[in-house]
């Protein structure tokens, strides 16, 4: 077992007296959410608790980081002057393995591209009491899964799809690196006290409908942004009928809705899969504590007045959905797919199907897909067009390839991935398709913005459940809805396939012959962690200089106002990235290339307000203001920094000398991120006032030397032709953020307080 069950069993002998105590304090019953929130709490008594507004701090109990973001976030932990990470920590190696031809050749490149980066998370690990995993043991959210997640435990982890393990009970929120040194250093973290949106779930699934389906309805019903700073709970009779593993895909994809996390109460599928996974002895406690790991009964009596928000959702009527493209929230059954496709003018023949990821790879979803593999292939049926299968970890795969369903896949065509995230983030290097090809793609994934998966803009990935992914690869087309369609066979018959069906834990137990997980050192103390002088992966890290907040910031300019969404992805982007996440001035020329300026030009460009050079990439326009000494901002639109919870949009601004970014509304971990890293996020009180803004203003910010909470923030604009206007807006800073932000970020406040006075 990879987890210390002494650590759990206080936890679990603190919660009642903790739920107790929210109880009287509360003056009511509580959900799960709450439950697990209120026990993690660092000060329950002194909290001010308040929905959406108030921030709170907390003491989770573990840390979980992947390679791409580990790199800047180990660089930053080492500053802090600890021995050993003060919670239980991993790092898992499963972004920077690019998909090119298949598992094994696969991962040799990578291991030979990314040597440097791995060498120095392998050794940084082994210094600082950080479990490793090593290049291909599988993704993150699945390894942890599989071996960390624990129902009424909280962690946080440095990818947005760390809710997964809310799938098992757990309070598992995406952070950026900086968060994730905090915890690591033995310091509280804060969060906003999240808002509770309720969804409850009657009926049952079956046939065709899978628990991605619930996810995909929750996204239409919330959109994009509908979950920012709430949690979602999943609660009523519907619940038990999906499996441990079908839980983690909705929790999972519930960073697709903006959401701090998802979660569901404990129950016997749970215990279940913690049975399967080697973890008898946390399933027994869980057991003896399950009253503390579910909501208290009132909760599911009257929902409406428990959470600010309640949905229903009956499983029993439930379509199997299709969402896309270019956004996780267009969504409509299947049965509509094919008028929708029409309608748009989407290209309805697809060239490549992908199923896995951190999202769908479990043992049940690879069983449902294979069962549909297997009837086509007995009728002499082949993949139409590509078809890709990324296991989600080492466990995964050993097992599939024993049991057979990794053999049913192949035999249809497909090509097996190395376990890693692949061409889920980008990191699919894909020779069939030219960048600007307009084309489509259907996958089992979870994100398919623009340039996600394969670098073009011109792709349109759609996204569904493994099994109905695969079926549609028997026909190549979205207009084919095989709930009711038929196929025609080699030897001319119609082919019509049957619901897929598929077991929710091997029959024979999980199988791992080496899981490629290392432990760290008993102690650091001679382990050396070293960067090549002139690396071009690698750079220590240098903390950002306080900000001079005697005066007001005058005369900013505006480097990118940036028109519709604008994701994590547009602000730093992935793919060929990937390899400069450990160096940040390198990887700082990829800022704001995929950002789409609201003045027009091709996308990354803009104008240099000082030389009036049009045409520009936006980091060179931002190098050449700091160059010489100007400060500048951004302008976003609605839900700014939405997706990936990537700081190095928030570290490579502030690194080429962003001051604010001014936004209609933020995404919470963006939001968190800026903070982090001393850069000033303001929300305008009027949405419209973005419309304000012009290319060649000059922006000044009023009342920061006496900046505080809940303080409103004037923004002076100044127009080309000497006219000024006004406008309001307003930040959510605390006066330990606003420390942060003083000192030029979280990191440089944490170094003066410890240091020697």
């Amino acid at each position: 077992m990879m987890i210390d069950l002494e650590p759990v069993r206080r936890l679990y002998e603190t919660c009642e007296p903790r739920h107790a105590a929210a109880r009287k304090k509360f003056g009511r019953a509580l959900t799960y959410a709450e439950k697990v929130l209120v026990t993690h709490l660092a000060d329950l008594e002194g909290e001010d608790l308040v929905r959406g507004k108030t921030e709170a701090r907390f003491y989770p109990d573990r840390v979980a980081m992947q390679d791409a973001t580990a790199q800047m976030a180990l660089l930053q932990f080492m500053l802090c002057g600890r021995e050993r990470a003060a919670v239980p920590t991993t790092v898992h190696c499963d972004h920077l393995i690019r998909a090119r031809v298949g598992a094994s050749d696969d991962l040799k490149n990578s291991l030979n591209e990314n040597d440097e980066v791995y060498q120095f998370l392998r050794t940084c690990s082994k210094k600082y009491g950080i479990g490793f995993w090593r290049p291909g043991a599988g993704i993150i959210h699945q390894v942890v899964l599989e071996n960390y997640a624990c129902p009424g435990c909280m962690m946080i982890g440095t990818d947005s799809h760390t809710p997964n393990a809310g799938g098992l009970g757990m309070v598992a929120i995406g952070v950026g690196g900086a968060d994730a040194v905090d915890v690591m250093a033995g310091q509280t973290w804060s969060l906003r006290w999240p808002k509770l949106i309720g969804f409850h779930l009657t009926g049952k699934l079956s046939g065709w409908t899978s628990a991605k389906d619930v996810i995909l309805k929750v996204a239409e019903i919330l959109t994009v942004k509908g979950g920012t700073n709430a949690i979602v709970e999943y609660f009523g009779p519907g619940v038990a009928s999906i499996s441990c593993t079908g839980k983690a895909t909705i929790t999972n994809m519930g960073a697709e809705v903006g959401a701090t996390t998802s979660i569901f109460p404990y129950d016997t599928r749970m215990s279940a899969y913690l049975r399967a996974t080697a973890r008898a002895e946390l399933a027994d406690l869980a057991d003896r504590h399950a009253a503390s790991l579910k909501a208290d009964p009132d909760v599911e009596k009257d929902p409406k007045k428990f959470f600010d928000e309640v949905h229903e959702i009956d499983l029993s009527k439930l379509e199997p959905h299709v969402v896309g493209p270019h956004t996780p929230d267009l969504a409509r059954p299947i049965s509509r797919l094919a008028a929708d496709v029409k309608k748009n003018g989407w290209p309805a023949d697809f060239t490549a199907a992908l199923i896995g990821s951190c999202t769908n790879s479990s043992y049940e979803d690879l069983s449902r897909a294979a069962h549909i593999a297997r009837q086509g292939s007995k009728k002499g049926l082949k993949a139409k067009s590509a078809f890709l299968v990324t296991p989600g970890s080492e466990q995964i795969f050993e097992t599939v390839k024993r049991d057979g369903q990794m053999a049913a896949f192949e035999q249809m065509g497909g090509n097996v991935l190395a376990n890693a995230c692949g061409p889920c983030i980008g990191q699919w290097d894909r020779p069939d398709m030219k960048s600007g090809t307009k084309n489509s793609i259907i996958t089992s994934y979870n994100r398919n913005f623009k340039k996600r998966n394969d670098g073009n803009p011109e792709t349109c990935a759609f996204i569904g459940s493994p099994e109905l992914v695969t079926a549609l690869a028997f026909a190549g087309t979205l207009t084919f809805n095989p709930l009711t369609d038929t196929l025609k066979a080699p030897d001319g018959t119609s082919v019509r396939f049957e619901p897929p069906t598929g077991d929710e834990l091997p029959k024979n137990g999980f199988t791992c012959k080496d899981s490629g997980y290392e432990a760290p050192a008993e102690s650091g103390a001679g382990v050396n962690v070293e960067i090549k002088s002139g690396s071009h992966r690698l750079a220590f890290l240098e903390p950002f200089d306080a900000l001079d907040l005697i005066r007001d910031f005058d005369d900013l300019l505006i480097l990118v106002k940036a028109q519709g969404k604008c994701t994590t992805d547009h602000i730093s982007q992935a793919g060929p990235w990937l390899k400069f996440r450990g160096h940040l001035d390198k990887i700082s020329d990829n800022m704001f290339l995929g950002a789409i300026n609201a003045f027009g030009g091709a996308p990354g460009r803009g104008k240099n307000l000082l030389t009036g050079k049009t045409g520009e990439s936006f980091p060179d326009i931002a190098r050449s203001y700091k160059k010489q000494g100007h400060g500048w901002v951004v302008v976003g639109d609605e839900n700014y920094g939405e997706g990936s919870s990537r700081e190095h949009a928030a570290m490579e601004p502030r690194h080429l000398g962003c001051r604010a970014v001014i936004v209609k509304s933020f995404a919470r971990i963006h939001e968190t991120n800026l903070k982090k890293q001393g850069v000033l996020p303001l929300t305008l009180d009027r949405p419209a006032d973005y419309d304000k803004f012009r290319e060649t203003d000059r922006v000044s910010l009023r009342g920061l030397p006496g900046i505080s909470p809940g303080k409103a923030v004037e923004i002076s604009i100044r127009h080309e032709d000497g006219t000024t206007e006004t406008v309001s807006s307003h930040h959510t800073l605390t006066a330990e953020q606003i420390d942060w932000f003083r000192a030029g970020s979280a990191l440089s406040h944490f170094r003066n307080l410890n240091r020697p006075q």
